[in-house]
């Protein structure tokens, strides 16, 4: 059969436009452009930042007023949309935490009579930069007990650490809400696998009087702890296994593609835990590795107001990704 100069022509067109294209825009960047469309001006100048903005890196996980578009100020369908935008940031285990700390907030704010501090419309989302194939750009959302930080760069999603949840109470433990507890599981987990490490009378307890707070506490650059508890190397193969469940455990809050953690990555940690092993007594327990830090802490209002916050050494708000997008490009 003979082709005629035409249609070969027209198969050479659509060929280049094809390859011409520009790469197709990822579920996230799709959502964080709905979202942005939906705003109005005057919230548009709320939430909106350049990527270089120094408020990319000023998080907080305290109750106190943030830069950003507040939740209250959005209508019904531009919540939809924040939604959408939290579903393609988390996992599905990540976004349901989140309602329930939020849940939590609503909580603390009816038993204070409402007061203005512990108001759950403060949680505030901020966008820095434009979703971009090929310029950096990043969102926020934060509030009380919550802060989530997403970078983008060359073609690269990263959940910008730290990445922080906190719950008060960490169990409800009257009304409605009785027995819920946001992170149980992970407080089980680890209680658990550190009770059978002691029982074997290895050295995990490093005091018994655990820190009142996360030792890393607010700052925009973490460091690595002097060696703490046991080493990696020195568990039984089930132990090993075990930290290896806890530490996936916590990830899985995160999609996988937006955190590089890795089994191996344990083989050089060391997990550690501070305070009492029985349970609703203050505790403190905490995983670091070459390459990250999870500090997990419940001391406070009679140990039942519980923080976890996951540090990365070279990647908090996406630093080392940043790092290798400008080599690449210049």
């Amino acid at each position: 059969m003979k082709v005629s100069t035409l249609s070969l022509l027209s198969l050479a067109l659509t060929a280049g436009l094809a390859l011409n294209a520009a790469p197709e825009e990822s579920p996230l960047a799709k959502a964080t452009t709905a979202f942005i469309e939906s705003l109005n001006e005057s919230q548009k100048k709320a939430a909106l930042f350049p990527f270089e903005d120094e408020e990319r890196e000023n998080w907080h996980y305290v109750p106190l007023d943030r830069e950003g578009a507040r939740i209250d100020s959005l209508d019904e369908s531009q919540s939809k949309l924040l939604q959408t935008l939290l579903l393609e940031s988390l996992s599905a285990e990540g976004h349901a935490t989140s309602k329930d700390v939020i849940q939590l907030e609503n909580l603390l704010y009816e038993r204070s009579n409402k007061a203005d501090l512990r108001d759950p419309g403060k949680y505030t989302v901020a966008i820095f930069g434009k979703p971009s194939s090929d310029k950096p750009w990043g969102w926020r959302f934060e509030g009380h007990h919550l802060s989530f930080n997403f970078t983008v760069a060359s073609d690269k999603v990263t959940l910008a650490t730290p990445f922080f949840f906190g719950t008060n109470p960490a169990e409800v433990r009257k009304g409605e809400l009785k027995g819920l507890r946001p992170l149980g599981k992970i407080e089980d987990s680890a209680r658990e696998l550190a009770l059978a490490i002691h029982a074997e009378g290895k050295p995990i307890r490093f005091t018994e009087k655990p820190p009142k707070e996360i030792f890393t506490r607010q700052d925009r650059t973490s460091k690595a702890f002097p060696k703490k508890g046991v080493s990696y190397v020195e568990l039984s193969k089930e132990h090993q296994t075990a930290l290896i469940k806890l530490v996936s455990l916590i990830a899985a809050s995160q999609k996988p593609e937006f955190i590089a953690f890795k089994p191996v990555d344990l083989e050089k940690g060391q997990f550690a835990w501070g305070g009492n092993f029985e349970k609703g007594t203050g505790h403190y327990f905490c995983v670091q590795t070459e390459e990250f830090l999870i500090e997990y802490v419940n001391t406070q209002n009679k140990a039942n107001h519980a923080h976890l916050v996951w540090r990365d050494f070279k990647n908090d708000f996406g630093r080392d990704i940043l790092k290798e997008h400008l080599e690449h490009e210049h």
